[in-house]
């Protein structure tokens, strides 16, 4: 069983980018942080987006991955918890996680307590106000009939279209993920926001947005945005000794 108390969070892997030609050296360093916090964690949670595409036919699943996929089994074998959450890119994991590895899949944020902290924890999209075309997608995406159909898909024609519009979708607005567009337009420091005019959490941790954030908000709450591992590679931790901590992995 796992020794450690301590609880980890990262987002936007994006493995098997295909605009992307170091997928393999993002894997090796995922894996590199994931042993290095290996002996204190007592759960890892993944924020969405882990992959850049993912979806789970009745008997295959998306090839590569291997090195995570292997070192994630390893870990709940030993005890860690693991909790992997849908992005806009991986929405379509069904129960292939939780067989294989024990993990536990959410499609919405969390609330989780922990060292007196309350937290809401998810991906962060199509949260807050605005983006209804994105919604709309989002409603299509999760509903049942259309991963069906999808699903009567060629794997290698549902692969080749995923990619294709995955390309489609960085060029045009891939640099604008990273760009802090100030506190009225950012959608998830409005759901933030809005919400702690119902309930108080500690801190809300999110990702989607490809960009660092860890943003004061009011009545003692905080706003964390992990951004992603093309290149920043950070990652959140609390802890009982040194409470919730934005750190950045340069293994």
């Amino acid at each position: 069983m796992a020794k450690g108390s301590n609880i980890y969070f990262a987002s936007d892997f994006h493995l098997g980018s295909p605009i992307d030609y170091d997928n393999h050296d993002r894997e090796r360093k995922v894996v590199r942080w994931l042993d290095s916090i290996s002996a204190d964690a007592k759960a890892i949670y993944l924020l969405g987006d882990v992959f850049d595409f993912w979806f789970e036919y009745k008997h295959v699943v998306p090839k590569g991955h291997v090195r995570l996929l292997g070192k994630l089994a390893q870990l709940s074998d030993e005890g860690i918890e693991l909790r992997i959450f849908t992005g806009n890119h991986d929405v379509w994991m069904f129960d292939y996680f939780e067989k294989e590895l024990g993990a536990k899949v959410y499609g919405e944020p969390i609330s989780i307590e922990q060292f007196n902290m309350k937290l809401l924890v998810g991906h962060g999209d199509g949260l807050g106000p605005g983006d209804e075309g994105f919604k709309m997608i989002k409603k299509v995406f999760t509903n049942r009939l259309a991963q069906r159909c999808f699903a009567a898909l060629h794997p290698y024609i549902g692969v080749s279209l995923a990619q294709f519009f995955s390309r489609k979708s960085r060029e045009t607005t891939g640099h604008k993920d990273s760009i802090y567009m100030g506190d009225d337009k950012e959608f998830l420091v409005q759901f933030c926001l809005d919400t702690l005019k119902e309930k108080h959490y500690d801190c809300f941790i999110f990702g989607h947005r490809h960009m660092v954030l860890d943003k004061t908000l009011p009545n003692n709450s905080r706003y964390i945005n992990l951004g992603e591992w093309f290149s920043t590679c950070n990652y959140a931790k609390l802890s009982k000794e040194c409470g919730l901590e934005l750190l950045a992995f340069e293994g």
